[in-house]
């Protein structure tokens, strides 16, 4: 699966919902066992949710936008496919938290390509969602440090704090995840498929439980004075960084 939202493949209303339909089709063909996701935007994996859903909207869209988000995590996070992630490009933000509900994770050994969730850099929070899929892949101090520090790790710190799996060089990146698919596909489906769900049944569940709630303190959130304003002067900062 390409990602193809051109110029940096951000996460928009529009896009969120065609990868959940994408994958929905290829669980529902059982010739198909699992998935490597990657990006067609050269050196970019993704780089994250669309600020433009989150600013200067209305509230209903901001909802109909987070529900988006929730159920692109939920729909990852808890497929019976195998996923594996082949990092290709930067990974910030929401790129990196769609990483993070793969199973495997392989960064291209490129400086310029960072991982992680860097939400407090641009003055908003990462949901307790968020920051329990990154606990669960590293731990809960480095997690802890990595959330309020908004880090970007490069490909060596990345492998070393464990947010990927492996760094190998950029022209082997899909070779590898394929590698690495073909490993998982070893152990019979069933199995592997009631062992994730198991070990990631009360991730998921806290959030099933708390979807309503978590979308109006995302709203009560994002609408705020302070916040819209942070986040506009954060895309004008983009915008002359373009120009």
């Amino acid at each position: 699966m390409k990602l193809k939202n051109p110029p940096v493949n951000t996460l928009s209303l529009e896009f969120l919902t065609e990868l959940v339909i994408c994958l929905e089709k290829l669980e529902s063909d059982r010739s198909f066992r699992g998935v490597v996701l990657t990006s067609d935007c050269p050196g970019v994996f993704s780089a994250g949710l669309d600020l433009t859903e989150m600013c200067g909207r209305s509230p209903a869209h901001y909802a109909e936008f987070w529900k988006a988000v929730q159920e692109l995590w939920l729909r990852f996070y808890q497929s019976n496919l195998v996923l594996v992630s082949a990092i290709n490009g930067a990974c910030p933000a929401g790129g990196c938290l769609m990483t993070l509900t793969c199973d495997y994770r392989v960064l291209a050994d490129n400086p310029r390509y960072c991982i992680g969730l860097n939400e407090t850099q641009l003055g908003i929070v990462a949901p307790f969602w968020f920051k329990d899929t990154l606990e669960n892949v590293i731990g809960h101090r480095a997690a802890e440090r990595a959330l309020q520090l908004g880090l970007l790790f490069p490909p060596a710190e990345a492998l070393q704090v464990g947010i990927v799996d492996q760094v190998v060089p950029e022209e082997q990146v899909q070779s590898t995840a394929l590698s690495a698919i073909a490993q998982w596909m070893t152990t019979p489906d069933h199995a592997r498929q009631l062992t994730k769900a198991m070990m990631r049944k009360a991730t998921a569940s806290r959030l099933i439980t708390q979807r309503d709630a978590d979308v109006q303190n995302f709203v009560s959130f994002i609408s705020k004075d302070s916040i819209q304003k942070s986040l506009q002067l954060y895309l004008e900062r983009l915008k002359e960084k373009k120009r």
